[in-house]
Order: structure tokens, then C-alpha cells, then sequence
């Protein structure tokens, strides 16, 4: 068993999430939040933010930390299981721009329900409900600006 570790980001601009599409020659296709694994010498948030940017393009602020979600898959010589931290993040813009390299072919902003239907995980389903939740609580105590926290 190979244990990894993976970190990514629930990505906010006004009230909207964002996702990614991808397409690896139409085995693994879907709707998933931006993660990726941690490099030697990066800490967690380092890791939500720079996975962020490569792969959506979108440049995003940490807001807080929100929990882990796991899983495992196969590869040829061994299983593979992940640990993935996951990070509250707000973009600074509805730019984003889809990492070709990494196979994937769309990317966007969607109201909750829209994310909460399209995401083709249900950890990750669990993990947007539990982050926006927060987001909704502290937009709620005028806490969600345009800074950290």
C-alpha cells in the first residue's frame, strides 16, 4: 500500500464554486474540486494554493481550513491511499482556465446546487456541503470580505 497525501481548495467568488472538468481518454471522466499532491518542503496550504493556480488558472486566498476526505484506487503495481486536506478558499475573479496537461477540459463557477449535483464524488460532496456551510455562516456574521482571516 502506498500512502499519499493530497491538498486542495472549495474555491468561492460571490457565492459560486469552482469546479473542474476532466477527461483522462474517456476512463476516468468528471466534475472535481481542485486538489493535488503535496511537494518535498510545501506545507498544506501551500500546496491547496499552487494546485489551485495550475490547475484552474484561479488565484486564491486561504481562508480556513475545512477537513480531510480519503480514498484509495488502484494502480499497476500497488494501491494507492489518499489523504486529501481540504482549505475554504475565495478566488479573486471568475477567471479560470483549465490545465490541458492534467486533462482537464472545462472549468467554472456554479451555484451550490449546480457544484453539489455535478461533483462525480460523493467525498468531495461532503466536503463543498461542510465548506459552504462555513462560507454561509460567515457571510451571515459579515466575517466573508476581501482579506484573510
Amino acid at each position: 500500500m502506498i500512502e499519499a497525501v493530497s491538498c486542495g481548495g472549495v474555491v468561492i467568488f460571490r457565492g459560486k464554486i469552482l469546479l473542474l472538468y476532466k477527461n483522462f481518454h474517456n476512463k476516468y471522466e468528471g466534475w472535481v474540486l481542485p486538489k493535488g499532491t503535496v511537494e518535498a518542503g510545501e506545507d498544506h496550504q501551500d500546496t491547496a494554493v499552487r494546485e489551485v493556480l495550475e490547475e484552474s488558472g484561479a488565484k486564491a486566498s486561504i481562508i480556513k481550513y475545512v477537513g480531510t476526505s480519503g480514498y484509495t484506487f488502484t494502480v499497476p503495481e500497488d494501491v494507492v491511499e489518499k489523504e486529501v486536506h481540504w482549505f475554504l478558499m475565495m478566488a479573486d475573479s471568475y477567471y479560470s482556465k483549465p490545465q490541458k496537461e492534467e486533462f482537464f477540459v472545462d472549468a467554472g463557477y456554479y451555484k451550490y446546487h449546480e457544484a453539489y449535483h455535478l461533483l462525480k464524488f460523493a467525498n468531495e460532496r461532503q466536503i463543498l456541503e461542510k465548506a459552504y456551510n462555513e462560507y454561509r455562516d460567515m457571510k451571515k456574521n459579515n466575517l466573508w470580505g476581501y482579506r484573510k482571516y
